[in-house]
């Protein structure tokens, strides 16, 4: 009996080693994502708001779209374009936006933006909102990448820098 358990632990073991070396080996092969992500930032919430902003900036090494976006912190969520109509600037929902290769594009207040609507809770500043973005490639092939976006206070949400006091030494008061 020795001799059998001796032999199956060295079958374990071996089998192992195998798996770890294919998974490596895979991780290594993997190719790296088509759109990088910077800068993702969500507006901080107050109390009873339910629908906040979600900014970031996307660059796609090959031609792509941008077709869905999830989050666990919303019940609802939606990729939106603003646009000026009639001298009205209306926000609409989209059902993707297009990414060309090499060319960024920034989702930002204003314009593009993903929508986080059905709020489960309040987003308080400094905290980090996991946000999941669905790309599909030309060929239709689809690609899911995990974000971590920062929620920046109220005051500074456009993600600026803080003005500088206005120099009024030439102006008479």
């Amino acid at each position: 009996m020795p001799l059998t358990h001796s032999l199956d632990t060295v079958m374990k073991k071996v089998l192992i080693a195998s798996l770890l070396a294919l998974t490596a080996s895979a991780w290594a092969q993997a190719p790296a994502a088509n759109v990088e992500v910077k800068d993702a930032w969500v507006r901080a919430t107050v109390a009873q708001q339910k629908a906040t902003g979600a900014f970031m900036q996307l660059t796609a090494r090959t031609d792509t779209r941008l077709v869905e976006v999830k989050s666990p912190v919303a019940g609802v969520v939606e990729l939106h374009e603003m646009a000026m109509e009639k001298d009205v600037m209306k926000m609409r929902a989209i059902p993707g936006l297009p990414l060309s290769a090499g060319k960024t594009v920034e989702l930002k207040p204003g314009s593009f933006h993903v929508m986080l609507m059905d709020l489960k809770g309040p987003v308080k500043a400094g905290d980090t909102v996991p946000v999941t973005l669905v790309f599909e490639a030309q060929g239709g092939q689809r690609e899911t990448l995990e974000v971590k976006a920062t929620a920046r206070p109220l005051g500074n949400a456009m993600g600026a820098a803080p003005a500088a006091p206005a120099d009024h030494g030439k102006h008479k008061h």
